[in-house]
């Protein structure tokens, strides 16, 4: 993999111990784990055990020290080396769910939430999303009810990564008047009164990672779980945004480069005619700009990354990188497949895999519409 320009040797070498994990732990395994739709619960305790569920948190809170960047490093690398998005999402729950407890949280939540799941010894998972609403974060309608030391909840949220198995959700949830400014955040805990998994949710891709919907109903959450103020939530949850947003850019350029290094091996190795298929000059052009929209695409992530952890986080830098690694990764993967022929279209194929998983990332963390939006306001 080209390393991303604000990579240094530290970053190499995260590199390759995540790559080795992603080789020994996840790789051999990828293929099966997709079929059955999810990937032993152990996995986490290994690579917490591995440090690489703690990179980009404080040694502190349990967390292996690093930045956002270092977290990049180690997601790339599960993809490709790792073959499998889905186990890569599955395991990297948390990085949507605990940033708002490192940041917002107070230190007994930070030692209750925080710790144990970077250890891998619980599953965390951020819960906004409900059938009603979807971008449209204000309009959330999940209730959460004062009642002296607790508030009652009541609601249902959708499409949740890792909700089945989750110990402990990030929740948002309405806790004033209509609008942003009646929103807080909660974690509530497996095990709650009140709270189940509704169903087990089937993805056209994604398969090896857990998604949910949740509901709660007179569901009763100690005050001490709110995080931050009360109505403080809308603001936790858009600075969770920018993040999200570039590390789903992020996998969008390692599946991107994962498909077409798929791409170059099946084209040598495939013949036609009487000769590989990278001999003729129709494949030899698409690899060629299977590798220019990968290599673009890559420099806008890198630019977005880079600026963020310079303290710059603009909302519409991020929306840029997401629409633009989403649209090349789907492009490269459309292309990866028309490389493979028949067998491209076959389930034993990676590529038909991948180009399965990249089309949740036009969607997800915010619709491509919405990045739109955000662009469009910030000019």
């Amino acid at each position: 993999m080209q390393p991303y320009l604000f990579e240094g040797d530290e970053h190499a070498e995260l590199r390759r111990q995540a790559r080795r994990f992603a080789q020994e732990r996840i790789a051999p395994q990828a293929a099966a784990w997709e079929e059955a739709e999810e990937f032993p619960r152990a996995l986490y305790g290994e690579a917490g055990e591995a440090g690489l569920l703690g990179v980009g948190y404080p040694e502190e809170w349990g967390g292996s020290g690093g930045d956002f960047g270092h977290m990049l490093v180690v997601a790339e690398e599960f993809v490709v080396a790792g073959t499998s998005v889905g186990t890569t999402v599955g395991l990297g729950s948390h990085g949507i769910a605990l940033p708002p407890i490192v940041r917002f949280g107070d230190d007994a939540q930070r030692e209750r939430f925080v710790r144990p799941v970077l250890a891998g010894e619980k599953v965390s998972a951020l819960a906004i999303t409900e059938p009603g609403c979807g971008s449209d974060v204000a309009s959330l309608r999940t209730r959460a009810r004062r009642d002296g030391d607790h508030y009652v909840v009541d609601g249902v949220k959708t499409f949740i990564t890792s909700g089945r198995r989750a110990d402990l959700v990030t929740c948002a949830v309405r806790t004033g008047d209509a609008g942003h400014a009646g929103i807080s955040l909660l974690v509530i805990e497996r095990g709650t009164p009140g709270f189940r998994v509704s169903r087990k949710l089937k993805k056209t891709g994604w398969w090896a990672s857990d998604t949910a919907e949740l509901s709660f109903d007179e569901c009763r959450v100690p005050v001490k779980n709110r995080i931050g103020e009360e109505g403080a939530g809308f603001a936790a949850i858009m600075a969770n945004f920018v993040t999200e947003r570039l590390a789903l850019a992020g996998q969008c350029v390692a599946i991107a480069s994962l498909a077409h290094a798929e791409s170059i091996r099946f084209a040598q190795a495939r013949e036609a005619f009487g000769r590989p298929l990278v001999g003729f000059q129709v494949t030899r052009h698409r690899l060629a700009d299977m590798a220019t929209r990968v290599a673009a695409a890559r420099a806008l992530v890198g630019e977005g990354v880079t600026r963020y952890l310079a303290g710059d986080a603009r909302p519409s830098l991020a929306a840029m990188a997401k629409n633009a690694a989403s649209d090349a990764c789907s492009e490269v993967c459309d292309h990866a497949v028309q490389i493979h022929g028949g067998m491209g279209y076959m389930r034993e194929t990676l590529v038909e895999r991948l180009n399965r998983d990249a089309r949740l990332y036009p969607i997800g963390g915010g619709t491509r519409e919405i990045m739109n939006e955000l662009i469009a306001k910030s000019y």
